[in-house]
């Protein structure tokens, strides 16, 4: 059970290590982007191209669904990057439901543990395996395996290794559930402080404004942590107070001291765009405009004139 790349890949594995994939489920076909094109999930792509029995039910808990998943009569379910399970659907294989969860568990449950984990500057996380019960994220752990987060590390490189690792780590579960090898640990046994635990709610897109008040630092970690989706942005503001909303998806912070007002803008209007934080600066070096293709800095600069009496907002 699952539908993006993340899912698919794990799907992969699987299969070409030798498991009976009796069933695939992900979520129904839908219109998305501006042309409203009809969006298939990675992991269907995955499904149809191999084969694979495929279920795409609306509703979790509709008679017609559970009637086909009780049919295929599956030993284990696994998920991952899915959707919210009802009991009636995870408690129904033998060997019960796993999860493959990118964190390292009980830190960062939720639905964006990537995104959150580079925010907030950490540089460890993980993958872990779990059973499903009747929280988010709370079951049993039966493995997990750390992953370095580097500092340039964006969204989309962290993702990608841990897609890897995660895939990895899954098969490694599911060959010892296979050699009834498995010693289910609760989570609670790694909680030593409730107040230390940090959480992963999944991130709107009013999430995604910068706030410049804050330390360079943190708002570095916030644009890696969104790039390349679903991408931190903030809106130029004009002299005369027109309004340009722009995506960064790279940026470096810049050493040299501010008395500017955070939110103010340098420029020699050719190779360079810093703006002000509370304790210096932010270089921009690759941005998008609204309604634009992304670029470099440089590029940017060329066709769009900017000064120093610009500022965010």
């Amino acid at each position: 059970m699952g539908t993006p790349e993340f899912a698919a890949y794990t799907l992969e594995t699987l299969y070409a290590n030798g498991y009976n994939i009796v069933g695939v489920i992900t979520t129904p076909d839908k219109p998305s982007g501006r042309g409203k094109k009809i969006h298939v999930s990675a992991v269907k792509l995955f499904a149809v191209q191999h084969h694979l029995n495929l279920l795409q039910p609306e509703n979790l808990k509709d008679e017609n669904f559970i009637t086909k998943l009780n049919q295929l009569q599956a030993d284990i379910q696994i998920v991952v990057a899915f959707r919210m399970l009802p009991e009636i659907v995870w408690s129904l294989p033998k060997y019960g439901t796993i999860n493959l969860h990118a964190s390292l568990l009980p830190q960062y449950r939720g639905a964006a543990p990537i995104n959150w984990a580079i925010i907030n500057g950490e540089t460890i996380t993980g993958v872990t395996t779990f059973f499903i019960n009747d929280k988010i994220d709370t079951g049993n752990i039966l493995f997990d395996d750390e992953v370095e987060i580097l500092p340039s590390d964006t969204f989309g490189d962290l993702h990608n290794k841990l897609m890897k690792g995660g895939a990895d780590l899954l098969l490694k579960t599911m060959n010892a559930i296979s050699a009834n090898s498995i010693h289910p640990i609760q989570q609670e046994t790694r909680q030593i402080n409730i107040e230390a635990l940090k959480t992963a709610p999944k991130i709107f897109k009013n999430d995604c404004k910068i706030t410049w008040t804050k330390s360079a630092q943190a708002i570095y970690n916030f644009i890696r942590g969104l790039s390349p989706y679903p991408a931190a942005y903030t809106e130029l503001v004009s002299p005369s107070s027109d309004k340009y909303s722009i995506k960064i998806f790279k940026g470096h912070v810049v050493s040299h001291e501010t008395y500017e007002i955070p939110g103010s803008i340098h420029t020699d209007g050719k190779t360079f765009l810093e703006v002000a934080c509370f304790d210096g600066w932010i270089s921009i070096d690759h941005l998008q405009l609204m309604g634009k293709k992304s670029m470099e800095v440089d590029q940017f600069l060329r066709g769009f004139p900017i000064n120093d009496e610009w500022k965010t907002f």
